[in-house]
């Protein structure tokens, strides 16, 4: 029962962390552009590791 506790403080604060992200998105001036541009350049960077770590997953298994 000792880890049905720290599951619920993450979940807890994922739903506070976009709560508090919507409140910035909705915002005046350029914060919609701006966290629409992190979100993309995250987006970018973690497909972009990713496809990188397939491919060496995938080297690993390959014989050449």
């Amino acid at each position: 029962m000792d880890t049905v506790t720290p599951l619920n403080v993450i979940v807890d604060n994922i739903g506070e962390m976009v709560e508090l992200f919507s409140d910035v998105a909705m915002g005046d001036g350029l914060a919609p552009l701006l966290v629409l541009m992190g979100t993309l350049l995250i987006v970018f960077s973690v497909a972009v590791f990713g496809a990188l770590t397939l491919g060496a997953v995938g080297s690993l298994f390959t014989s050449s």
